[in-house]
């Protein structure tokens, strides 16, 4: 929670987070799908109860649940991104629970787990794009046949070697109505040059340096 409290405190009001589902059904909102990297504990967290799980610490701190995120910060927008097919029916219920439907947007990078998504809310929240949709939006950036069905895209620059985000693929998202969030950006200068391409959003580890550059370009809302 500390690192979401930290971007709140700074001004931001759109936030973001992964999330992964314990052995028992409960929501957390963690990066990584195993505890090794960044807590105390160790083992996929798909295998581990809550009752377990909210022991682990992260530098002093518990996991959070997504279900906490959403309460403390009831004005706050919430990108969310679905780590597992498991995950995706206890997304769906702590929406219902928190009604939080209009104020978050989800997704995942497998078309499948993006359309049960929006089958299980019923269509009431923002989705963004699995890979499938991606590759379509790019192809119809580059004059080929592609469509879009979502309003919102969320990529990075690059995929391997091929690019992804370029005036092209802006341009072609915002005729289609297709919002361009893109990850993860820490370097000034590349953050300068998707702002100039347009892209509507900057997901970034380094919050204290995008906003100085949102600032410095009079974009900081």
């Amino acid at each position: 929670m500390l690192a979401f409290a930290s971007a709140v405190g700074i001004g931001y009001r759109y936030l973001e987070t992964d999330v992964h589902v314990t052995s028992d059904g409960v929501l957390v909102a963690f990066h990584d799908d195993i505890l090794d990297l960044v807590t105390d504990r160790t083992g996929p967290i798909a295998e581990c109860p809550w009752s377990e799980l909210r022991q682990a610490r992260v530098q002093g701190e518990p996991i959070p649940l997504l279900e906490d995120v959403l309460g403390t910060w009831p004005e706050a927008r919430v990108n969310i991104d679905a780590k597992s097919d498991a995950a995706v029916p206890a997304v769906a219920e702590v929406l219902d629970r928190t009604s939080a439907h209009a104020r978050v947007c989800i997704g995942s990078f497998v078309d499948r787990r993006v359309e049960r998504l929006r089958e299980l809310t019923g269509g009431r929240v923002c989705t963004w794009m699995g890979r499938g949709q991606i590759l379509r939006l790019r192809l119809a950036s580059l004059g080929l046949p592609g469509t879009a069905f979502a309003p919102c895209a969320q990529v990075p620059v690059r995929h391997g070697r091929w690019p992804v985000v370029d005036r092209r693929f802006v341009d072609a998202a915002h005729r289609r109505g297709v919002a361009v969030q893109v990850w993860t950006i820490d370097d000034r200068a590349e953050m300068e040059r998707l702002l100039d391409l347009g892209v509507d959003g900057i997901l970034s580890d380094r919050p204290t340096l995008l906003k100085q550059v949102l600032v410095e370009r009079r974009q900081w809302a």
